[in-house]
């Protein structure tokens, strides 16, 4: 993506103003979903190395990606990118996108209502057709609750959909008196601990998310957060078991496609303008 300052997952982004009236709509609808919010676990699933932590039912299989990621050349122009992995094998076995003309300009805090709809899109889709690797969990390409107002896109989309989502961002959004450098210093301080992560507390004393290094040759962290229907510790957890590289490999594959698509969709207008 081509941003100039950061939005809700951290990732830079170029910002644009937009009426004072939708914007208090947003933060109407942003209280209102606010108010279906559930941070502890909610599942009938259950981790493979764990007795049952959500209840009752079989184990977690299938574990989707989301993200939406725009052309350098031409930032009107989003896709959204839906992945399923097999949580054992960590292989995708379903994938889509959805090529949109987005008009609604990124404002901070309300990222969401830029984005989530095309990514609701894809999940209806799959849902509607009874497709058999709709995903139990959703790993978001973007923030829950560590964002400004609480309530980031990671968040918004848990809520409509009525899954379990985590937050995942690769650069961290300051809020509550944390900044990056705040953060690497908490890292560094734990040494050879066998810890591999921090909570991430606030001025406020309020738990706004996790800062993990996923392998041991990286020093940048990711940041977790709770999305919807999960709790921080299981969040930290799956996070853990689906981390090939940094990044978890559901957001690392559904960022892959998501480019893999812009690509060609401007290889294919070229070649219908000029060949």
């Amino acid at each position: 993506m081509k941003r100039d300052t950061f939005d809700d997952d951290g990732k830079e982004a170029s910002e644009s103003s937009w009426s004072p009236e939708i914007q208090n709509n947003w933060i109407e609808t942003q209280d209102l979903l606010k108010t279906s919010l559930v941070t502890e676990d909610d599942f009938t699933w259950h981790l493979p190395t764990t007795t049952a932590i959500g209840g009752g039912g079989g184990g977690l299989k299938y574990v989707g990606g989301v993200d939406v990621s725009f052309s350098k050349d031409d930032p009107s122009i989003a896709c959204g990118t839906l992945v399923v992995l097999d949580f054992h094998t960590l292989d995708v076995v379903y994938h889509d996108y959805s090529l949109v003309s987005l008009h609604i300009p990124y404002v901070t805090g309300f990222l969401a209502f830029r984005e989530a709809p095309i990514l609701l899109e894809l999940l209806e889709k799959m849902k509607n057709c009874a497709h058999p690797f709709y995903p139990q969990l959703l790993m978001v390409d973007g923030n829950g609750l560590l964002h400004p107002r609480g309530f980031g896109l990671a968040c918004h989309l848990g809520v409509q959909a009525n899954l379990p989502t985590i937050g995942i961002g690769k650069n961290l959004h300051h809020v509550d008196g944390l900044t990056q450098y705040r953060v690497r210093q908490l890292l560094e301080a734990k040494g050879n601990f066998p810890e591999d992560f921090i909570t991430l507390t606030g001025d406020s004393g309020r738990v706004w998310g996790a800062a993990m290094r996923s392998t041991v040759d990286t020093f940048k962290p990711i940041f977790i957060s709770v999305g919807h229907r999960v709790s921080l510790p299981t969040a930290v957890k799956i996070a853990k078991m689906t981390c090939k590289f940094r990044i978890p490999e559901p957001i690392r594959q559904v960022r892959m496609f998501g480019n893999v698509s812009v690509f060609l969709f401007f290889v294919f207008v070229y070649l219908l303008c000029f060949v």
